[in-house]
């Protein structure tokens, strides 16, 4: 290297800065984790570089822009405790679960709807949701799921069958419950709840549908659920009996007609949409019992704003999804919530959703602040020394993370182009399309 001269000594300070700057930038890079080593919160490039059960993502709602390793995956607290009631356990449960961005509509139809999740059914399961909210509508002769409005399902409301692989555009609704059906067989020790908001009119409709796509095998019947808020039976029972799938209805007239549970007779719920997301508030679903009645013995917690936008829910999902379980929590009379209904919830500033729910089964399933701190056979309040709850999940027995959840372009859009043309004619819906 030449020597620098007085007259351009400037100079070469300049350039040695610059050196010492990209010098230091290539070492930090090289020094980085990657090739699936990288831990919750660690800085990655790809999704490849994070760990088992997270992937590369941000949270530009929190001014976290720079990506890093963020939770995607529950640990399945039965693989951890198993062998208590089911109402001891929480589950996290996905909003509109088939209203996913990017699934295509009907041919030669414009969609109009609001979206909610971001992955395949199939692939929420595999991540650990054991909840999923279902709209069902007759339409085109058959039963659809729609994100619609006003009870009645329309083209550009209208969802088909969608995985990563193969479009199907008849029998939407039993092609999706196909997808639960497979799951289930696929993972026979695993529980599913499907919450109905229910718009089938046709005489038998929901029997017919779950014993077409193969579901009736698992049902858990009505005349074995609790009314008087007493406990249901273990998960170890309902698995021996193939009891595994969960199905309650909107309607209760089904109850008696299909033998499908009426929601409101076994669960409290709180309130959707934006009114169960303020601050210190939880107040009860008109069609639910108080939230401190003791009749039901299952609660189901809603968190999740009417009018969804994917790129604050990584927001949402951190310390104020937190708050809101305690508030509930105190407004039920000390009960944990045993569902937790999100929208895009892998999103998230780390650990999200899926460190709530650990910490929400901590304490009621062994007494510790965290379910990663419990110990398999141990007694009640026997717990590892974890100082920090650990974000990342315990290997989770019934399914792998896929990792097909990289948010592309179209998945960071806030509003869709059909509401962004009809603006006007979709703020008044809102309240319908919940």
């Amino acid at each position: 290297m030449l020597a620098c001269s007085a007259e351009h000594r400037s100079v070469c300070r300049v350039s040695s800065i610059a050196f010492l700057s990209l010098f230091t930038l290539f070492f930090t890079t090289s020094a980085a984790c990657s090739n699936g080593n990288c831990q919750i919160l660690e800085a990655c490039s790809a999704a490849t570089d994070c760990g088992t059960g997270l992937y590369c993502g941000n949270c530009p709602a929190l001014g976290k822009t720079q990506p890093f390793c963020v939770r995607g995956q529950a640990t399945i607290p039965t693989s951890i405790v198993n062998g208590l009631p089911f109402n001891k356990y929480t589950w996290v449960v996905t909003h509109n679960s088939f209203s996913i961005v990017d699934a295509p509509p009907l041919p030669g139809v414009q969609r109009l709807t609001f979206y909610n999740q971001e992955d395949t059914v199939t692939n929420q399961l595999r991540n650990g949701v054991r909840g999923l909210m279902l709209d069902m509508y007759d339409f085109d002769n058959d039963i659809w799921l729609c994100h619609s409005f006003r009870g009645q399902c329309f083209n550009f409301t209208a969802f088909q069958f969608y995985n990563e692989f193969t479009v199907i555009f008849q029998q939407p609704a039993i092609n999706t419950l196909k997808e639960v059906e497979a799951f289930l067989n696929d993972n026979p020790t695993e529980i599913v709840t499907i919450i109905i908001e229910d718009y089938v009119h046709t005489p038998k409709g929901l029997t017919k549908l779950f014993t077409n796509a193969g579901l009736d095998k698992y049902w858990f019947p009505v005349s074995k659920m609790p009314t008087k808020g007493e406990d249901w039976p273990t998960v170890t029972q309902m698995v021996q009996d193939n009891h595994r799938l969960l199905v309650f209805t909107s309607v209760a007239s089904k109850e008696a007609e299909e033998g499908v549970a009426y929601q409101w007779k076994y669960m409290v719920e709180n309130e959707a949409g934006d009114p169960g997301v303020v601050k210190g508030s939880c107040p009860n679903r008109k069609e639910s019992k108080r939230l401190n009645s003791r009749s039901a013995s299952l609660f189901f917690q809603n968190y999740f704003p009417t009018y969804p936008v994917q790129s604050d829910a990584c927001k949402e999902h951190s310390n104020p999804l937190a708050e809101m379980v305690g508030t509930c929590y105190k407004a039920a009379g000390n009960l944990m919530p045993n569902f937790v209904a999100v929208n895009f919830y892998m999103r998230s500033d780390g650990g999200g959703v899926f460190d709530v729910v650990d910490r929400m089964n901590g304490p009621t399933l062994c007494g510790c602040s965290t379910l990663t701190a419990c110990q398999a056979g141990a007694p009640f309040g026997s717990c590892k020394n974890v100082t920090v709850p650990n974000t990342s999940p315990v290997t989770n027995t019934a399914g792998s993370f896929t990792g097909s959840v990289q948010f592309s372009s179209s998945a960071s859009t806030v509003l869709s182009p059909s509401c962004l043309i009809l603006f006007f004619f979709c703020f008044p819906l809102m309240k319908f399309l919940l």
